[in-house]
């Protein structure tokens, strides 16, 4: 879960890392000139990165409380063995 959770950060993180540039304006402006403005549309792929990452996260979590309450072992073979009866 850890490693996941690590992954996904360093995949939000470069896509950062990737857009930013220097010189890019907030694209909501009352002035009439052409400057060069940061495009919205990435921004909002990678907030939508983050919260899928944080509830997948959330998830995972979930899922390893069950498991640890179902089977309170380390040892994939007992898992297996009593899911088998």
């Amino acid at each position: 879960m850890i490693a996941m959770d690590v992954m996904s950060s360093g995949v939000v993180a470069y896509f950062v890392l990737m857009a930013s540039r220097t010189g890019l304006l907030v694209p909501i402006t009352t002035e009439s000139s052409t400057k060069t403005y940061a495009d919205p549309v990435p921004q909002a792929i990678i907030l939508t990165a983050i919260v899928i990452g944080f509830s997948i996260q959330a998830l995972m979590l979930v899922c390893i409380m069950k498991l640890a309450k179902d089977h309170p072992t380390l040892e994939y073979t007992e898992i297996e063995n009593m899911q088998k009866r």
